[in-house]
């Protein structure tokens, strides 16, 4: 398994949201599906419950050689609009 980083902007980011660095590793590491991103980038899916809401987290990396670089995460309660039917990748 590749090593994950997260860039100092994402990881502040992050944090100022409340994601735990723990859900972008996990997300990144075993997501639920990978789409396509702009630039070469992926976008990495997993869905959490915050209270009583679902919500998807969307981190969005690079693969590098060595490691995927995380450039920023975010959740959002629009799942329908980010989910693709039929990318799950469980």
């Amino acid at each position: 398994m590749k090593r994950i980083e997260i860039i100092p902007l994402a990881k502040r980011k992050s944090e100022k949201r409340g994601i735990p660095q723990e859900w972008i590793k996990e997300t990144v590491n075993f997501p639920a599906q990978i789409v396509e991103g702009y630039g070469g980038r992926k976008v990495a899916h997993r869905k959490y419950m915050v209270g009583d809401k679902e919500y998807l987290l969307r981190a969005v990396y690079e693969e590098k050689e060595e490691l995927y670089e995380v450039v920023t995460a975010y959740l959002t309660s629009q799942i329908g609009r980010y989910w693709r039917e039929g990318k799950d990748e469980d």
